[in-house]
């Protein structure tokens, strides 16, 4: 069986070295967060506070897409399935490089779907909760990326625990919010408008070994994220 695996997916590859600069207090107040949790236009398509400022295609995914299915051995035969997918441009890369792959993509927005590429608009299907609707052991691969730490701790163990039921290898990939000084703490505060939980490196160890947790996982750090506080 699968043993749990910490990996560097995203270090490992950046489009960009430019850093990403936060003014204290100018993002993640109670009303951008507020707006940011909608997941609607504003989120994606409206104001750089309040999530993306602009979530268009630019390409970018198409590596990130070649390494998933290097790393995991993908092919047209595979049943994948990204949970969390907004506007759906990991799966239009997927779809291209893997064109008679079975591949479904989840997400809560209403919006990130219904403005997704039209080539994969059939794709992705809304769906709101940690509990997920499929058979036990349907796909070979699930991708979580800034999804488990959305939730709640209590929410955590079930979409955790959702995504083990569903996975038929243990080929799985999701994304962790943390940290392990203080300082980096307060950075992602300052930029996460949707990270609810956000642990310790350790603590969250802890917490998939709670959990049974069989797949690879990555943290998402202020470093990862090249984060830096700047003065008003």
């Amino acid at each position: 069986m699968k043993k749990i695996n910490e990996i560097s997916l995203f270090a490992s590859y950046s489009n960009s070295k430019k850093k990403r600069l936060i003014k204290k207090n100018s993002r993640t107040n109670i009303h951008n967060r507020l707006i940011a949790s909608l997941k609607g236009k504003d989120f994606y398509d409206g104001k750089r506070k309040y999530g993306f400022g602009g979530y268009k295609y630019d390409g970018r995914w198409k590596r990130i897409a070649e390494i998933f299915i290097k790393k995991y051995k993908l092919n047209n035969k595979s049943k994948i399935l990204q949970i969390n997918c907004d506007k759906g441009f990991l799966i239009y890369e997927l779809k291209k490089l893997l064109p008679k792959a079975k591949i479904i993509g989840i997400d809560r927005s209403k919006y990130s779907i219904n403005n997704a590429k039209k080539e994969i608009k059939n794709l992705l299907k809304y769906h709101e909760d940690p509990y997920l609707k499929f058979k036990s052991k349907t796909f070979d691969t699930i991708i979580a990326i800034g999804y488990v730490y959305e939730f709640s701790l209590f929410q955590i163990i079930t979409a955790i625990k959702e995504i083990n039921r569903v996975s038929k290898n243990n080929n799985n990939f999701i994304t962790l919010g943390s940290y392990n000084k203080i300082r980096d703490l307060n950075l992602l505060k300052e930029w996460s408008l949707l990270g609810t939980t956000i642990l310790k490196k350790k603590e969250w160890r802890y917490v998939l070994k709670f959990c049974n947790y069989k797949g690879d996982y990555e943290f998402v750090t202020a470093k990862s994220l090249n984060l830096t506080i700047v003065k008003k």
